[in-house]
């Protein structure tokens, strides 16, 4: 079994938020992932997964996409496949942006917010973006393979302010690692 620090194999990130009251306009929350090489481990990431796509050879996927937070528990999940990852990649970055298409809203605009990171059934971290409630985008969770190859968890959540498309060229420079 895994310790929430050492050996991750294949983990989950999940969403969850309550949907906008009637008549305004959606809440709309996405779970992004940037993949860093690791002789660029930081800056712009090799390849980015969000909605609408996934990795290149499949090990980093959305398997659950939603566009109001309509839905039970977590409505957007990501599954990050780590033990498949080419060794060629050596950091892994996952994000949560808010679409600013409405006009700015930020995590303390969007009720009921939840991010959770588990491999199997064992909880890695749980946060409820309270702590970034003026961000428009944060960082939740950074995996970084060591010189044996072993991917290791890193537990953070830090806010960024700013459109979705700055925050994935600028997410490999905000996560604490870097």
């Amino acid at each position: 079994m895994s310790t929430p620090n050492k050996d991750i194999e294949k983990v989950e990130v999940g969403l969850k938020w309550d949907p906008s009251p009637p008549g305004a306009p959606d809440h709309d929350l996405d779970i992004i992932a940037g993949a860093y090489t690791a002789d660029s481990p930081h800056g712009s990431p090799a390849y980015l997964v969000h909605f609408d796509s996934r990795s290149p050879d499949g090990t980093i996927s959305l398997d659950r996409d939603s566009r109001n937070g309509q839905g039970f528990g977590f409505d957007e999940v990501m599954t990050l496949e780590l033990s498949r990852l080419s060794a060629a990649y050596a950091r892994v970055v996952v994000g949560v942006v808010i679409q600013q298409r409405e006009g700015r809203k930020t995590f303390g605009d969007v009720p009921s917010t939840g991010i959770r990171v588990r491999e199997g059934y064992t909880n890695l971290s749980e946060d409820d973006l309270s702590s970034v409630g003026d961000a428009t985008a944060a960082i939740v969770a950074e995996f970084v393979r060591d010189a044996s190859g072993v991917w290791r968890f890193h537990g953070t959540v830090r806010g960024f302010d700013g459109d979705p498309a700055s925050f994935a060229a600028m997410m490999g420079n905000l996560a604490p690692g870097a």
